[in-house]
């Protein structure tokens, strides 16, 4: 029976997920030789003439985003015993939902990765005339090198389940519908924008901004209910309040005017809380991917910065911000209050201190899986992703070992190379800085172009694309 469900070109299907929309299965594509995943309309639906037709309709919608950064590729859309499927490519890693099911919060730098990924698809769909409608973790998928792909692009709206109108069939994702959708009116990008805004909510809390017993009472919290403090819930930074107050706004014109806008406010209302500046870089969460490295301090900013680092309290203050910020991935973190008294600024090559208190609390960060009961042996670098050879040269960096550091990064370019997600950066940026550390000034500039390229324009990259010009 479960044979005949799919064209004879697809064999040995295995059911692999079941939703409100149909099930998804797992099979081989004969023709071609791969694993791919099928998505067919639940029989309820299929016998609905027009839902068959809206269905195939924006699957088609969905075919012309194939081939967009971070977006699921679709290679067929058919019908086969009156239902109509969807043939995408298989990725493998699961789904947010599933991270979030068996984790919980994930670390702030992990989550703005994937949110930067899934929202760098959404504004690419946007900015083509298609909106999601059904925002979730659920859709978001992850490769077996832990990239999001976002999947199921108007799905929602094909079966009539972009708004309340059909009760029965959409409750399960009232948790993550805007307050127009709600109220039953047309989803817009905006209302994508709110659903990627509840996402963040959870990956930073482990819950729902809204979450309430019934889907109905948490579907009306959109609309009436005020937004809560994020901070108040997680050991997250009050700055970042306002980030969410702006995404979850009721009002649709009230919110970011992009999804990238809103991962980039969030990533500077970290910074900002950190007390992040342009001589120092603050080192992310053990599992997130790695930010750039600034360039080696200019001579006229050294006499001062002795200076502050004989400070008795200060050196102690910024000793216990290095060690508790800047471990590798491979080191668990024990949960840390850090105090950091002091703000150091350049402008025009003069270096300015301000003395402002910022006290953060790190919480340790949430495995990638669950954790054995012993640690297991560490993975060789060849099998590691790129994110992860970042993150292991980056802690070499910071430890000194420039030797040591330059092959895992030469490494993790490798394998980030053309896939324009924000670890590429990171990784080119870091292993400019280490070959030119080294004395070694082959292909450093065109490594800073790259990473600007994908980044944009950064204080660090611009001061050791400035060295590097003057001394290679």
């Amino acid at each position: 029976m479960t044979a005949d469900i799919l064209p004879a070109r697809y064999r040995d299907p295995e059911r692999i997920g079941h939703g409100g929309m149909g099930d998804i299965y797992r099979a081989t594509d004969s023709l071609l030789g791969r694993d791919v995943a099928v998505k067919i309309l639940a029989d309820r639906y299929s016998q609905d003439a027009s839902v068959r037709e809206r269905f195939t309709r924006e699957a088609l919608a969905a075919a012309r985003l194939s081939g967009q950064p971070n977006t699921v590729t679709i290679f067929d859309v058919g019908e086969h015993g009156g239902r109509p499927y969807i043939v995408m490519e298989f990725l493998g890693g699961g789904s947010l939902d599933d991270v979030l099911r068996r984790e919980g919060a994930q670390p702030p730098q992990r989550a703005f990765t994937w949110l930067e990924q899934a929202g760098r698809a959404l504004d690419a769909a946007h900015t083509r005339g298609v909106v999601h409608r059904d925002v979730k973790p659920g859709n978001l998928l992850l490769d077996r090198e832990d990239n999001v792909h976002v999947a199921d692009f108007g799905i929602a709206s094909a079966a009539g389940m972009d708004s309340l109108t059909m009760t029965g069939t959409v409750l399960g994702t009232a948790g993550y519908l805007s307050p127009e959708q709600a109220q039953g009116d047309r989803a817009t990008p905006a209302s994508d924008r709110y659903a990627l805004g509840v996402v963040a909510f959870e990956l930073l809390t482990g819950s729902r901004p809204f979450e309430a017993d019934s889907p109905t009472a948490e579907a009306a919290a959109h609309v009436n209910a005020p937004v809560p403090s994020i901070s108040a819930r997680a050991d997250l930074p009050r700055e970042i309040d306002r980030c969410f107050a702006r995404a979850l706004a009721k009002d649709p014109a009230e919110r970011f005017e992009s999804c990238a806008d809103f991962v980039a406010a969030l990533r500077a209302s970290f910074a900002d809380a950190a007390g992040e500046t342009r001589q120092f870089a603050v080192a992310p969460a053990p599992t997130a991917a790695t930010r750039a490295l600034p360039p080696p301090r200019s001579s006229n900013a050294m006499p001062l910065l002795a200076a502050l680092l004989l400070a008795g309290a200060i050196a102690g203050a910024l000793l216990a911000y290095f060690l508790t910020r800047g471990k590798s991935s491979s080191s668990p973190p024990a949960p840390t209050t850090i105090v950091t008294h002091v703000h150091t600024v350049t402008t025009q090559g003069q270096v300015t201190t301000v003395e402002r208190p910022v006290t953060i609390t790190t919480a340790p960060a949430s495995p990638a899986t669950t954790p054995a009961p012993t640690p297991a042996p560490p993975a060789s670098p060849s099998s590691q992703s790129g994110a992860a050879l970042n993150n292991a040269g980056y802690a070499k960096m910071q430890a000194g070992d420039y030797k040591g550091a330059l092959p895992l990064l030469e490494q993790a370019v490798r394998k980030l190379g053309g896939t324009g997600v924000i670890d590429e950066a990171y990784a080119k940026y870091n292993l400019a800085y280490t070959r030119y550390h080294l004395g070694n000034c082959t292909g450093v500039l065109d490594l800073l172009d790259q990473a600007q390229a994908i980044e944009g324009r950064k204080a660090p990259i611009d001061r050791l694309r400035s060295e590097a010009q003057q001394n290679c």
